[in-house]
């Protein structure tokens, strides 16, 4: 028998070729990437890289596979566009492990978000003493309910009535449903009991006694507006802050009158926070105190599903454990009945204790996970897969992790790959990027300047090639000569939140304090438990900016009032002309700029407003121009939001269009690396750094004496990130205390002053292991920080 040495023609599609890309700002993109390999993905910041990956790969092959779907079930699953590009050829099932934050839902944990409490409850209701149910008598999601009825059936052709019971036994603590902690109203924070109505003892924005409010207050008749609070008898009080909504006469006008705390819920509370007016914001977050649940002690769950124990624990203890803790206990049990339940369950363990996660517990909600956690909690169902063929798309999984913990992450990636996967990876760091088959290099700059590829190849060929990403590769940061001198300190004493165990530590005052330490040693919990809630101190963290498709950086920043009103003097007309979600808007899309065409299951067609061409404003507003005549610079509000911040910056700084409100805020915005934003992209466009940076924007004009930065170099090319630096002196320079919460060694190297958490994580952690200058802390080398910046700093 004669064996053919020519490959099956089924082993030779082993490149995924991309052709013709032009999704956001990528340039007719040609690009082919080998499967079963580990390519890394670089360039600046705004050059292209997600909107490759993200946006054109993985976009697609999930669109593909929701078409393998029936009609009926794509009616329930999100609509994807088809990208923008001519060919995409061999594209396997694409897992996307972003960055996005968990769902801040408070009733999600970190248990429920993976299998592990899945299974540990059905563990407790096949093995808990005393036993008290099915697993759903274990989940805090899950009320009890018990009632009866009548129900008529028909027997032998009579109808005949049947009692009939049912009883559905849960496990959610009755009083504060299953999430750990109760809401109160801080009375004092409503009114100034010394003072009657009629005196303003009412301090809640918008309740004055002149308005409509003041005038049902006044004509209620429920209490005497005249007589101090404090003096108000309990039935008095009572109608003042609970009255349910009651129909009564003022003036001779129907008019509803309602207690304080059910208006305050309707009104505020049922609101999301985030997009409430400044002042409103600051009042709810003032008056809504939430504190732990006492009837469950903040374990969410009822009395009877914390009474069932295995060998002495509860569901809930197991939950509050270290997940490290938790993993051993599971292995101590000795249980042949559920050997495959505790087999599974130790797996899933140790893929948390593997990643670096082994410092959390099951029953932290998932909400106050960081960036880099919440991605590493996704791969973790991944890492035990026995999928292969696939692809793994992941967006700088390094973030959040020391470089002690980025080794143990490039493990992982090089797992995944040898086991037949495609794994691509959008990354910045140096020490990520060194693990690459092949290296895709976008660029040459960022926003229109990018978009193209620079190169593809091995990372030798990277070092070589002269494009920006291989010019800084090899970039290192030296150790300061001279270290700025303390102007005072901000003292901690006690500091226990978390993992933290009695921490005292002075942080210099008038300097660059860098708080250092692996993940989960206790850096947040000290700085943003310990020194954010202070007066005049900003915190600018990574959480996501909440903003539609119509909001974009100049609304966002507040650059579009002063823009508005310069446009408005120089032609004098109304400044709510100028914009597209006022008076402004063209009539056809609603200031939109496109039409959206819903065709049922079918994808919906996004095509641009025919009337406005995509302009967003009417066609008279366009007349208006500012900075000269229509032939001499004169700009319209389209033109203005289509520049980009640096042109902008130079647009607002003389002449007829000089605005320096304007010029301020958008100088802002170049300190902080977005130059080459859009003044009117967006805000849903922008990657995790750049909101960042775009808060950072905002607050750099805060009055704030001290600023706390969490990871600032998150998303930022390694070019970059000598412009942090320099922004970073600027900002100490000014006066400014700056405390920065950083794995980067740069910023490390950069510091006057260093606080090293640790030793480790979790319980092992959330201690000072090292405070002193940068020079220090690579001299003794004795922390893992330490020896890391050694290396680093090649000293």
């Amino acid at each position: 028998m004669v064996t053919s040495t020519e490959p099956h023609t089924a082993d030779t599609h082993d490149l995924i070729r991309v052709q013709g890309a032009r999704v956001n700002n990528l340039k007719d993109v040609h690009v082919e990437i080998p499967k079963r390999r580990l390519t890394v993905f670089t360039g600046v910041s705004g050059s292209g890289k997600s909107s490759l990956v993200f946006g054109t790969i993985a976009a697609e092959s999930q669109r593909m596979i929701n078409e393998t779907y029936s009609a009926f079930v794509q009616g329930f699953m999100p609509t994807l566009n088809r990208p923008e590009v001519d060919v995409l050829d061999g594209l396997t099932t694409a897992i996307i492990v972003d960055q996005e934050r968990m769902g801040a839902n408070p009733r999600s944990t970190v248990g429920t978000a993976t299998d592990a409490n899945a299974m540990l409850r059905i563990l407790f209701s096949r093995l808990g003493d005393p036993h008290i149910g099915s697993p759903q008598a274990f989940s805090f999601n899950v009320a009890s309910i018990s009632g009866a009825g009548a129900v008529e059936i028909e027997r032998g052709g009579e109808k005949i009535k049947e009692r009939r019971d049912f009883a559905i036994q849960g496990g959610m603590c009755a009083r504060c449903e299953g999430r750990g902690s109760v809401s109160d109203f801080d009375l004092s924070q409503l009114y100034d009991e010394t003072k009657s109505l009629n005196e303003g003892a009412l301090t809640i924005p918008g309740y004055t006694m002149e308005g409509w409010y003041g005038r049902i207050f006044r004509g209620c008749g429920f209490f005497d507006p005249d007589k101090p609070i404090k003096d108000f008898t309990t039935k008095e009080r009572d109608a003042l802050l609970h009255k349910p909504p009651t129909k009564i006469k003022v003036d001779g006008i129907n008019v509803t009158y309602e207690g304080l705390i059910p208006k305050i819920q309707k009104s505020m509370l049922s609101k999301d926070v985030e997009a409430m007016q400044p002042h409103i914001r600051a009042f709810v977050e003032r008056t809504i105190v939430f504190q732990t649940c006492p009837d469950c002690d903040g374990t969410r769950l009822n009395e009877t599903a914390r009474s069932s124990r295995i060998d002495g624990v509860s569901i809930a203890e197991a939950c509050a454990m270290q997940i490290s803790d938790l993993a051993e206990w599971i292995s101590s049990l000795d249980k042949p009945s559920a050997a495959p339940l505790l087999a599974g369950l130790r797996h899933l363990l140790d893929s948390f204790v593997q990643i670096g996660l082994g410092y959390l517990s099951l029953d932290r909600p998932a909400g106050t996970l960081s960036g880099g956690e919440a991605q590493r909690t996704k791969m973790i169902r991944h890492l035990g897969s026995s999928l292969t063929d696939v692809t793994y798309v992941f967006d700088e999984p390094t973030i959040g992790l020391h470089p002690h913990d980025i080794a143990r992450m490039n493990e992982l990636l090089l797992r995944l790959r040898d086991k037949g996967n495609t794994v691509l990876v959008v990354e910045h760091k140096p020490e990520a990027i060194a693990i690459a088959d092949h290296v895709v290099d976008l660029g040459p700059r960022a926003g229109s300047a990018g978009g193209q590829i620079v190169f593809e190849g091995s990372l030798d060929g990277l070092r070589s090639s002269g494009s920006l990403t291989g010019t800084h590769l090899d970039d290192k940061v030296s150790l300061k000569e001279e270290v700025r001198a303390p102007s005072g300190m901000i003292e901690v004493r006690g500091a226990n939140s978390h993992n933290l165990q009695d921490v005292d530590v002075d942080i210099p005052a008038g300097v660059l304090v860098v708080v250092t330490g692996v993940a989960g040693s206790g850096k947040s919990s000290l700085i943003h438990g310990s020194v954010a809630p202070r007066d005049g101190v900003v915190a600018i963290d990574q959480g996501a900016i909440k903003g539609s498709r119509r909001s974009n950086p100049a609304t966002y920043t507040g650059l579009l009032d002063p823009i508005r009103k310069a446009f408005a003097k120089a032609n004098g007309v109304k400044p709510a002309l100028f914009s597209a979600n006022s008076e402004g808007a063209c009539p056809a899309c609603k200031g939109a700029g496109v039409i959206y065409t819903e065709l049922g299951f079918m994808d919906t067609v996004e095509s641009p407003c025919e009337e406005c061409e995509g302009k967003r404003f009417q066609a008279a507003v366009l007349e208006y121009t500012l900075g000269g005549e229509r032939g001499d610079g004169g700009k319209d509000i389209s033109e203005v939001l289509e520049m980009s911040v640096a042109e902008a910056k130079d647009f607002f700084s003389a002449g007829e269009a000089k605005v320096a409100a304007a010029h301020t805020i958008l100088e802002r915005m170049d300190d902080v690396g977005l130059g080459y934003l859009k003044v009117g992209q967006p805000l849903t466009t922008l990657s995790g750094g750049e909101r960042q940076r775009l808060k950072l924007a905002t607050h750099m004009g805060a009055k704030g004496g001290t600023y706390i930065l969490d990871e600032p170099t998150t998303g930022l090319h390694l070019a970059d990130v000598e412009q942090l630096l320099g922004l970073l002196d600027r900002l100490v320079d000014s006066g400014k205390s700056v405390i920065v919460i950083e794995h980067h060694q740069a910023v490390m190297a950069h510091a006057d002053w260093i606080i090293d958490m640790g030793p480790g994580a979790g319980h092992d952690g959330g201690r000072v292991v090292f405070e002193g200058t940068p020079a220090e802390l690579v001299a003794g080398k004795e922390t893992l920080t330490g020896q890391h910046l050694a290396e680093y700093v090649g000293a």
